[in-house]
């Protein structure tokens, strides 16, 4: 069982109970910034809800469908599950959480794509406005 995984946080664009925006809220995350799950078993539309607050206690979302039954299992279990901000994305999050207790551990940024001479003209490459770029070949 993995001690620490990436999770999605959905619902960001609906607004909250108190008006207060999170997408804003989202925005103003740094990575690594501490996160609060909270179980809602009186959600009506999915008992199994695990909502997701900031550390000023504004609710960012929820964990996916997909994920919330996991990690209310864990929760209700008495696992003390810890998240932190790991990034924004254009319709939500992503939390880091772990599972043991520990603070979770921000993944290594991807590298830059590296892209070969091939592929970076293909990439310039236009065809529906007719201009191609000259190849130019690889020094020798």
């Amino acid at each position: 069982m993995p001690q620490e995984l990436s999770l999605a946080v959905v619902g960001a664009l609906h607004p909250n109970a108190d008006e207060s925006n999170r997408q804003f809220e989202i925005r103003m995350l740094n990575p690594g910034d501490p996160i609060t799950l909270i179980l809602e078993p009186s959600n009506k539309a999915d008992p199994s809800a695990v909502a997701v607050f900031s550390v000023r206690g504004i609710q960012l979302g929820y964990l996916s469908a997909e994920r919330c039954g996991w990690i209310g299992a864990k929760i209700r279990q008495g696992l003390d599950v810890r998240g932190i901000f790991q990034a924004a994305t254009s319709d939500g999050a992503i939390i880091r959480v772990r599972l043991d207790g520990g603070v979770p551990n921000l993944p290594s940024p991807q590298p830059d794509k590296v892209l070969d001479a091939e592929a970076r003209y293909s990439e310039a490459a236009d065809p529906d406005s007719g201009f191609w770029p000259d190849y130019l070949p690889p020094d020798e």
